[in-house]
């Protein structure tokens, strides 16, 4: 099986690099520094589940020159989406399955209309992870999964043939039949928990034990919850607790990504998370206030630092 991972960042270089020691032919698309040091170095990614270094390979700059793949870990920022579905095209075959990982909930929406319905699937990557210097990626605990599946929930055979990769990769991997609602219970946590981190510029550790900051999540994962249910979402009832109990255990120094942009002056995801939030509550006559305060404090620093 050939996997093309396009965008070979936190997310696609540790889940790639897993599939690559374990022996699935990868190609890894990236730029800049980070594509020079690993075409230098290899590929090192530093993680409590055990270090991987891979030297030599295969990354390029360019998509088509991959030739054509069964699989494509499609990994970019959100606001790639279109540009990137764009220029993988000449390595998406009639059988080729691309599996968006981004944080929001609608990067298959958007790339169906360049790939077509029969190549897009639905995917969730659950870990925490960041570039620690051009060519090194740094896991933050152990937690490492990939949820994916039909967009229609049929069975999915091509689903089953990445499940058993994933697996001999050492990390979780479900293939399921109703992804949809994977994507809405990772949104529920990561628009809530990406929002109030950035905003306050800590990590967990931080925050948590702060009944009157704890409640900003409370609050939020509320707001996020209800907005999906309204929109015909199928989220178990007992879905607010379960986030906020996942946010409770989640290690001290752990940081969602869009946080780690912002101290870094970085673009941000801000209009696909609080912002979409925001957007479907209007949409959908949800009240989202908190939803509504945190978007517009983050929104002076949402294409980076103000300058």
């Amino acid at each position: 099986m050939r996997i093309a991972v396009i965008g070979a960042g936190a997310v696609g270089g540790a889940f790639g690099a897993a599939l690559a020691k374990a022996g699935s032919d990868v190609t890894f698309v990236a730029r800049g520094d980070h594509l020079a040091a690993i075409a230098r170095r290899g590929l090192t990614c530093l993680s409590p589940r055990g270090d991987v270094h891979l030297n030599p390979v295969k990354a390029t700059a360019v998509p088509a020159s991959i030739g054509e793949v069964d699989f494509v870990l499609f990994c970019v920022k959100l606001w790639d989406v279109e540009s990137a579905g764009t220029a993988i095209r000449p390595i998406v075959g009639p059988n080729t399955a691309v599996i968006p990982l981004q944080n929001g909930i609608d990067a298959s929406d958007r790339l169906i209309p360049i790939l077509g319905k029969a190549a897009v699937m639905g995917g969730v990557a659950q870990i925490s992870a960041t570039i620690a210097e051009p060519g090194v990626i740094r896991q933050t605990g152990t937690f490492m999964r990939l949820v994916f599946g039909e967009l229609d929930g049929s069975p999915s055979q091509r689903g089953a043939a990445l499940q058993a990769l994933c697996q001999a990769a050492g990390f979780e991997a479900v293939n399921s039949n109703s992804v949809l609602t994977a994507l809405w219970e990772k949104f529920v946590l990561l628009a809530t928990n990406s929002s109030v981190v950035a905003l306050t510029r800590l990590p967990f550790g931080k925050l948590r034990d702060d009944p009157e900051v704890f409640a900003l999540f409370e609050k939020g994962v509320a707001e996020v919850a209800a907005v999906g249910r309204a929109r015909g979402v199928a989220l178990a009832p007992e879905l607010e607790a379960r986030t906020l109990q996942a946010t409770r255990n989640f290690p001290a120094e752990m940081l969602p990504s869009m946080a780690v942009d912002l101290m870094r002056g970085n673009r941000l995801e801000l209009p696909w998370l609080a912002g979409k939030v925001v957007a479907l509550g209007r949409e959908l006559g949800v009240p989202t206030p908190t939803f509504a305060v945190m978007y517009a404090a983050l929104k002076p620093y949402a294409n980076g630092a103000p300058r």
